[in-house]
């Protein structure tokens, strides 16, 4: 069957600017993986990996230097408009018109999708009454919206036009617990009762664990390894001699740094 996202040889450079002080940052040098119909698929690195470049290049916003990267078939330079009509993405700073209403925004990308009103209107109330947001606040304006109900409204968005990919960067950082919680749960319940494909870029390793089928560890641009979590953890237990190793413990001993919050998160690409 073939993958529903894959990258081979995936390179990319970033220049040291316009006046070239700094040195050029190779934020992907050497991409390999696939992505399976269905799956649940986890990457997580620290600081200054990848990661963003990476989701970035799958989401048709950066070109790669060198390499193919397909997703649903099509390739991501040469055939960009059809990727990003069958995929969605939610970010950790999700963009919204601020002083529209939460309905107002999605009533825009519902026609920039061709999605009729009445349609997408009944699609995020459904969403968003699964993430825990009260219906009574659909019109209020995003700015007096909380951070945690603004990333709601952001998966309510990407889900209206019914995505064959889902890419989310970061989607609970920096969110409160309950409202993690709440979104943690709702891509769990997509992951076990959906064929939706879901890339997931994480700093929690719970997250990581327990919503992938998958994961991909990057370091210095490059895919370090790439398994289930569980088999993963039980590579480094039997290197150790010791039963109780965690996926961070996995995550220390192939980067060799130590774990960074995600809130001081810069990935430098």
């Amino acid at each position: 069957m073939q993958p529903i996202i894959s990258c081979r040889d995936v390179h990319k450079t970033f220049n040291g600017g316009i006046l070239k002080r700094k040195k050029p940052v190779h934020a992907l040098a050497g991409i390999n993986f696939d992505v399976r119909s269905g799956e649940c698929f986890g990457l997580i690195g620290p600081n200054g990996s990848g990661k963003s470049t990476l989701i970035r290049v799958l989401s048709t916003l950066l070109y790669p230097d060198q390499g193919q990267a397909h997703v649903c078939g099509f390739d991501v330079v040469r055939k960009p408009y059809r990727v990003r009509e069958l995929i969605s993405r939610v970010s950790v700073d999700a963009a919204f018109f601020k002083k529209l209403s939460a309905w107002e925004n999605l009533r825009y990308s519902a026609r920039l999708y061709g999605v009729p009103l009445r349609i997408a209107r009944q699609r995020a109330l459904d969403v968003l009454a699964e993430l825990g947001f009260s219906a009574r606040r659909f019109n209020d304006s995003m700015e007096d919206l909380s951070r945690g109900m603004q990333q709601k409204v952001a998966v309510a968005r990407a889900l209206i036009n019914r995505p064959q990919v889902l890419l989310l960067d970061e989607p609970t950082t920096g969110l409160d617990p309950r409202s993690k919680r709440e979104v943690e749960a709702y891509i769990q319940r997509l992951r076990n009762q959906t064929d939706l494909t879901i890339f997931l870029t994480t700093h929690d390793m719970y997250e990581a664990e327990h919503l992938c089928d998958r994961v991909a560890i990057i370091d210095k641009g490059r895919i370090v390894a790439l398994d289930t979590p569980k088999m993963l953890k039980r590579i480094l237990a039997r290197k150790r001699g010791s039963d109780h190793v965690s996926l961070e413990d996995v995550f220390l001993e192939l980067t060799h740094k130590e774990w960074v919050d995600a809130e001081g998160d810069d990935d430098g690409d």
